[in-house]
């Protein structure tokens, strides 16, 4: 029960020591803290360590009534058996006679180097131990804060070759430490992980990243993390999602009681000593407005006009960004008055278009301020207007169907490539060449890069920030949003990675699995398929993405090659598109059982006499779109040679007679086989049929 106790009793003794009651007790002497660490406590490669180093910048934040001591050694271990143990430096026998009254450590990083942790991980957990046991040796009353160590990079040279690994398992035995030990824990690593251009060199931070780490050590020894402090996307307006059990985060100071009120309901919880903290709500029917409120001793915060309703995150690159007024159904913004149907925008400050940023906001990208700020609002005509009208008309329909409340969040970036939306583990994880060379890869468009360049090219630094780069748009985009419970997810792109299809099968699942896991949630996720244009690889990769579907898993596409365009990558016909991804999401999570939702799919092709027999499914009857016989089949050879062929429809089949000089081999077929394509074969409501190549024989699975 102790142990158990044990952070809460330390999180409320941190609110308990304030720095004039700290210094009391030490009769007017200023409280010593030992930073005791490697290379990055030392401060090495910052152009004036003296100044910059993060003890430093931590004794400006303290002030006088703290002395702090950088007792910092490049190169050294943990590990008494390292390349370089730091019990053995001239610093540790400082820092011992100093005798601090607290005392910061961050050691481990260098314990990854392939001479030490393979060698001795055994040792880790004792070894730090008995530097714990030392310190309290010298003062037995001294407090003792370790750190998770900070983020290497994917630059490093030997990230893939156990650095990645050997530090994970080093961030365990350091967590098991502070609970064996029973010292307070500081992450050093999650605060700096989202920048990984303040570590110029894959390990040491540069002066941003060193105040960084001080403001989280300061936050960490006073208690002080800025008072009671809720999400961005929590503001008056907004929508809740209903029917589902509520989680609300939040910072406070170390300690703090929570008090939470909403709808004559009471809660209360405690931030813990990181100044997290976490509440969760009974789940709510529909309805509002509420109000919400939410208050610790000496801070209260009220959130006005809310709704418990259904709420949808709708992002991708510009097809979902293209705004209402931009279409051809922009007129429809003149009425769209609506005050349960809620809106929170999230513009970018500046447009990736080809053209030069200036260096102040290049500045606010690399502090992850790509966003302009953003409130939950009402949808007025000119909040419509300027909404993406894929999102528009697919929330339209929604509150048309359901009747109840709709949030909408759009999020969507131009030019955006997949790898900018996948957090940073899972890039990782799965891909870390992606990471080094984003700039100079074949992961994505020429242009994109090219693009990426010319806005930055007033940086000469290879690292410097931009939507496009991996994980970027995640940072700045997704985890703003704070684990916000959502339905479902709508995703509009990939024009950014349609000429390398290979890599972008892996990025989208991986892309998928990142947001359910960072939501928390199997959330839905419908995409739309890439439309018609006359760029050479786009049939390939439509067939890519129609591949990628998993009905039964909640992902799957909608088609969109009927309303594409020859010349323009952004067609102006949106409300269609809109319209499909509402009947999936009708169908799928809200009981319109009874609708045809999905576009006809071949479930079965045979081959019968002279002719191949085309089965769907999804449909009860097939049809072309315009009156005209059936376009766009084609039949393709073993060696590789293309053939046209004669189609019909009959009733749910399509019948491909076989010219006879084709009858002995195994054929396959291919749809809409061309970037900007007119085939016409659809369902019994109009769903158009996707572009494929399947062969003889194919059984849907």
């Amino acid at each position: 029960m102790k142990q158990a106790l044990r952070p809460l009793l330390l999180a409320l003794a941190l609110v308990g020591l304030s720095l004039t009651g700290q210094a009391a007790r030490h009769k007017g002497k200023p409280l010593r803290v030992a930073c005791i660490g490697n290379s990055i406590t030392y401060g090495y490669l910052l152009p004036d360590r003296e100044q910059q180093a993060y003890p430093a910048l931590l004794q400006r934040m303290l002030g006088e009534r703290y002395e702090v001591g950088n007792f910092g050694k490049s190169g050294a271990t943990l590990l008494e058996r390292g390349h370089r143990p730091y019990v053995q430096q001239d610093e540790y026998r400082q820092a011992l006679a100093y005798k601090a009254d607290i005392a910061v450590i961050h050691l481990g990083v260098n314990d990854t180097d392939p001479r030490n942790w393979p060698n001795y991980r055994d040792e880790f957990v004792p070894n730090y131990r008995h530097l714990i046991d030392t310190l309290r040796a010298i003062n037995p009353k001294v407090r003792i804060l370790i750190a998770r160590t900070t983020p290497i990079g994917a630059e490093h040279p030997r990230f893939e070759s156990g650095t990645r690994d050997w530090q994970t398992e080093i961030q365990h035995a350091i967590d098991q430490v502070s609970r064996g030990a029973g010292v307070q824990l500081i992450d050093l690593h999650e605060p700096l992980y989202p920048y990984p251009h303040y570590l110029p060199d894959a390990i040491h931070p540069d002066p941003a990243g060193a105040a960084i780490l001080a403001r989280t050590v300061y936050g960490a020894i006073t208690g002080d993390y800025g008072g009671l402090q809720l999400p961005a996307v929590y503001t008056d307006g907004m929508v809740l999602q209903r029917d589902r059990p509520l989680t609300l985060r939040g910072r406070a100071n170390a300690g703090e009681e929570v008090r939470v009120s909403l709808k004559g309901q009471r809660f209360t919880t405690r931030a813990t000593e990181d100044g997290r903290w976490t509440l969760q709500l009974p789940p709510h029917a529909a309805g509002g407005p509420y109000r919400l409120d939410i208050a610790t001793k000496t801070k209260a915060l009220a959130l006005r006009d809310i709704y418990f309703g259904e709420v949808w995150l709708c992002s991708g690159q510009s097809n979902m960004a293209m705004m209402l007024r931009e279409t051809d159904t922009r007129q429809q913004a003149a009425s769209a008055s609506d005050s349960l149907l809620r809106i929170y925008d999230m513009k970018p400050a500046h447009a990736t278009d080809p053209v030069s940023w200036p260096v102040s906001f290049l500045d606010s990208l690399n502090r992850l301020e790509y966003y302009l700020p953003a409130r939950w609002q009402r949808t007025t005509p000119e909040t419509a207007a300027s909404l993406s009208a894929v999102a528009y008309h697919f929330a339209r329909e929604l509150r048309d169907s359901l009747g109840v409340p709709v949030g909408i969040i759009v999020n969507a970036v131009g030019g955006a490539p997949t790898e900018a939306w996948i957090d940073r583990a899972s890039l990782e994880e799965e891909l870390p060449g992606l990471l080094r060379h984003w700039r100079s890869n074949d992961f994505i468009m020429p242009w994109v890069r090219q693009r990426a360049s010319e806005n930055v090219k007033l940086k000469d630094s290879p690292l410097t920030r931009h939507p496009y780069a991996p994980h970027y748009l995640f940072d700045t985009g997704i985890r703003p949003l704070e684990h916000y419970a959502l339905r479902g997810v709508l995703w509009y792109q990939g024009e950014s990675n349609a000429h390398n299809i290979e890599v972008h099968e892996r990025l989208f699942p991986l892309l998928v699995k990142s947001w359910r896991s960072y939501f928390g949630a199997p959330l839905p996720f419908y995409y739309v398929q890439l439309s018609s244009i006359n760029r050479p690889s786009w049939p390939h990769f439509r067939d890519s993405q129609r591949r990628m579907q998993r009905p039964s898993e909640g992902l799957e596409m909608i088609v969109s090659s009927d309303h594409g365009d020859p010349k323009d990558v952004h067609p102006r016909q949106k409300q269609p598109l809109g319209h499909r991804l509402a009947l999936l999401a009708l169908y799928n999570d809200y009981g319109y059982r009874s609708l045809e939702a999905r576009s006809p799919e071949v479930a079965r092709i045979t081959r019968q006499g002279g002719e191949l027999f085309l089965s769907f499914v999804h449909t009860s009857a097939l049809r072309t779109s315009d009156g005209q016989p059936l376009r766009g089949f084609e039949l393709l050879t073993e060696d590789g040679l293309v053939h046209p062929v004669e189609a019909r429809v009959q009733g749910a089949e399509v019948r491909l007679t076989v010219p006879t000089q084709l009858q002995g081999g195994r054929l396959t077929v291919r749809y809409a086989w061309r970037p900007y394509t007119d085939a016409n074969l659809v369902g019994r409501t109009g769903l158009p049929v996707s572009t494929f190549s399947l062969s003889e024989g194919y059984v849907r699975p």
